[in-house]
């Protein structure tokens, strides 16, 4: 089969690769539309630890079902598909905690074995979910994003009539601005540093845009108790700690190279009882990422800037790295 490779951190590579077989309780799946996102760019360049080398990248994807493994039941060859690609031990004291996106042996489709930028991909068959007839491809493909959004505000708990700041309007800053205006939020701001971005955050619902934190601010007495950095940029995390009122709380989840580094003040910490929270992927919020795209609250044609063929799936990498697009993604029809 065909499958994007990266061989070493900085080599990605369309190569002819072995087919992947199903093991007991596997299927096979045929890749329809494959998401590209900031991990898959960390990886690339080295900077996701427990990536090993050679990989095939590839974590956000939906296709159809083509084999299944010894003991599979419930999944048929046809079936369309989301797929999470979360991979928890069940048996760590993480797992055992129901913390299993912390687990100690913790793996994912893409991340740490051969994803789904490939012809065909070997998956868990408790991890596909099917598809609501309805749903294309496409908007399958953004449910695993949509999941770990759903988890990070499960985390954030921002109360029913609470206000939130979200600063990066990619496509995750976008989902999570959807995601919130469905979750409590009633009024959510955004701040990028692209226009057009922002234009695209205002069309899909943000009430406030800005190009900087000050910007927003300046209309403000006091700032925000929720505060969300979605982009995993050093410096865009530390500008979001002024904009917290006292009591607030940041929520870091874009994902930064692992040796960033912030100052922080201890005081400022103590005094203004600020908290800072982390969110890991996908935590048992597949489920209901599927329903809430279903629902129609995400509007994922919004958010697809680009679709290429798997021969092409460097150039999709490139629109994510060069921030020409928001969501790019390898399709097949």
């Amino acid at each position: 089969m065909r499958a994007a490779v990266i061989s070493t951190p900085g080599s990605l590579s369309v190569q002819t690769v072995k087919d992947p077989e199903p093991g007991p309780g596997q299927i096979v799946v045929a890749p329809r539309a494959v998401g590209v996102c900031g991990t898959d760019l960390h990886i690339l360049d080295g900077e996701f630890p427990p990536t090993p080398y050679p990989i095939i990248p590839g974590h956000e994807f939906s296709g159809e079902v083509v084999a299944l493994g010894p003991g599979v039941t419930g999944v048929a060859a046809g079936d369309r598909v989301a797929v999470d690609p979360s991979l928890f031990c069940g048996h760590c004291v993480y797992c055992r905690r129901q913390r299993g996106n912390l687990c100690l042996n913790w793996n994912a489709i893409g991340d740490t074995v051969n994803g789904a930028f490939a012809e065909y991909v070997a998956v868990p068959a408790a991890n596909a979910y099917p598809l609501p007839g309805g749903m294309s491809y496409a908007a399958g493909a953004l449910v695993e994003p949509l999941a770990c959004v759903v988890h990070g505000l499960r985390r954030l708990a921002i109360p029913p009539g609470g206000e939130v700041l979200i600063i990066g309007a990619g496509t995750i800053g976008l989902l999570l601005a959807q995601a919130a205006a469905r979750s409590g939020a009633a009024r959510v701001s955004m701040v990028d540093t692209d226009p057009a971005r922002l234009e695209r955050a205002a069309k899909l619902g943000a009430d406030v845009v800005a190009t900087g934190v000050e910007e927003v601010l300046a209309g403000r007495g006091i700032g925000f108790e929720h505060v969300i950095d979605a982009t995993g940029v050093p410096a865009a995390t530390q500008a979001a700690l002024p904009a917290l009122c006292r009591g607030g709380t940041l929520l870091v989840f874009g994902v930064s190279p692992a040796e960033a580094r912030l100052p922080i003040s201890p005081f400022q910490v103590y005094n203004d009882e600020i908290s800072v929270i982390g969110s890991m992927a996908v935590l048992h919020t597949f489920e209901p990422a599927l329903r809430l795209m279903a629902s129609g609250a995400i509007t994922a044609e919004d958010l697809i800037t680009h679709q290429v063929p798997l021969e092409r799936a460097t150039e999709a990498f490139g629109v994510v790295r060069d921030r020409t697009g928001l969501k790019a993604q390898v399709t097949r029809g």
